[in-house]
């Protein structure tokens, strides 16, 4: 298996604020696991809502977890909400089927990872996280 570095991590985090603050963006928190589902390392800025760590983590647990971008969650949640509710259920409800959760990989196409952002328009929380995947050698997923 092969999974995202701490400093790779941190790298992301970084990324993330970095395109935030570029659109104006207020306050964002930012959660990247392993591939194993751990926190490997997580940030909120100055000022974020109190449960947008525990949202971020929960849109990268799931796109992890289900091995796709929590955009892609969030249509299937449409046409399958009972499916849906139980995987929240399964999850403990660490399960968020809306965009701001994009799956990390490597050049060799593994999954390594993903993160998960919280605080903004969750169109402008998936923007964040593919580009700062990507700013930081990785493949958004």
């Amino acid at each position: 298996m092969s999974t995202i570095k701490l400093s790779k991590a941190n790298s992301i985090i970084r990324s993330v604020f970095k395109k935030g603050s570029s659109l104006g963006l207020g306050p964002l928190a930012v959660v990247v696991l392993d591939d194993g589902g751990h926190i490997k390392a997580q940030q909120s800025q100055d000022g974020v809502g109190f449960l947008k760590s525990q949202i971020a983590e929960a849109k990268a647990y799931g796109s992890l977890g289900m091995g796709k971008n929590s955009r892609k969650l969030g249509k299937s949640a449409d046409e399958r909400p009972h499916h849906a509710q139980a995987l929240n259920a399964i999850t403990g409800g660490r399960y968020m089927p809306v965009a701001g959760g994009v799956i990390i990989k490597n050049k060799a196409g593994q999954i390594v990872g993903a993160v998960g952002v919280s605080g903004a328009h969750s169109k402008s929380d998936e923007q964040c996280a593919i580009w700062a995947i990507e700013h930081c050698g990785f493949v958004a997923g």
